[in-house]
């Protein structure tokens, strides 16, 4: 089964950019979309942005105009581009298909904070 990894995340200021990956272990071509997910403290885990096989892409109202996602299937990878951040998107970020169908990943971790 495919295994995901993500990484990137750490503590960045109000206004700040970060770039999050996910490595899988396996293929993700054959998926229909994958996404990205985050989880506050408290809330419950939510789609941030998506991608869909043929490249278009959807996000949430939150993130629209600030995260870009995308993937190298070659390379078995998924990207979100984050500028702008603000406190609120503070939380731990995971990719997964967008049916969330994978084995979630330890996440990575993102403090926007001054």
């Amino acid at each position: 089964q495919v295994q995901l990894v993500e990484s990137g995340g750490g503590l960045v200021q109000p206004g700040g950019s970060l770039r999050l990956s996910c490595a899988a272990s396996g293929s993700i071509s054959s998926f229909y979309a994958m996404g990205w997910y985050r989880q506050a403290p408290g809330k419950a885990r939510e789609l941030v942005a998506r991608i869909f096989r043929g490249g278009a892409t959807t996000y949430s109202n939150s993130v629209k105009g600030r995260f870009t996602i995308s993937r190298d299937n070659a390379e078995n990878t998924v990207y979100l581009q984050m500028h702008t951040l603000k406190p609120e998107d503070t939380a731990v970020y995971y990719c997964n298909t967008d049916a969330g169908v994978l084995p979630w990943g330890q996440g990575t971790q993102v403090i926007v904070s001054s």
